[in-house]
């Protein structure tokens, strides 16, 4: 893997949840909160699952789960909560942290750095990944959790649209953001 490839990946990450995030900004506090059946147990618990998931995965490679933490408590202490963000603009305003922090950790990414292998501690596990294998899954859970919020708005009444990869190189290519 590259570095300008795992970038065009982010970049499109980046651009796929702005279009899910501005969808759940149109649909009601109520619906937003509402608990269902489906995804992550609603719209906004789908959404704090894939906002920790990329806050997880970029504390792990920045080393921070090299050694075990002292019990189940202490992983569950790291975790984003669904209680934390009770409103969508406290989500957001979390979202551009996160993405700002990812954006500076791919800034110090090399070639080398990308394709080598990492260690890290989680409960009951020692893993080694290779970065950019864990990069790569972020975009494809993020991926997998946004089609299901997408699903809960488009029941809603307000479809996030597109997702393709190609109308996000399109817009890309038209200089809009």
């Amino acid at each position: 893997m590259k570095i300008d490839e795992i970038k065009l990946l982010y970049g499109y990450n980046d651009w796929a949840d702005a279009r899910i995030l501005a969808a759940c900004a149109r649909v009601s506090p109520e619906q937003y909160a509402a608990p269902t059946s489906y995804g992550h147990g609603g719209l906004r618990a789908t959404m704090v699952h894939i906002l920790d998931n990329i806050w997880q995965q970029r504390i792990t490679l920045q080393g921070y789960y090299q050694e075990p933490l002292a019990n189940e408590a202490a992983y569950d202490a790291t975790e984003l909560h669904e209680d934390a963000f009770p409103t969508l603009a406290m989500l957001q305003e979390r979202w551009l942290i996160e993405q700002r922090e990812m954006w500076a950790y791919l800034d110090t990414l090399t070639e080398e750095m990308l394709n080598s292998t990492i260690r890290y501690v989680i409960p009951g596990a020692i893993r080694k990944r290779v970065v950019w294998h864990i990069l790569l899954d972020l975009t494809i859970h993020a991926t997998q959790h946004r089609s299901e919020a997408a699903a809960l708005l488009t029941d809603y009444g307000q479809s996030p649209g597109d997702f393709d990869f190609t109308l996000f190189q399109s817009e890309r290519a038209e200089g809009k953001p």
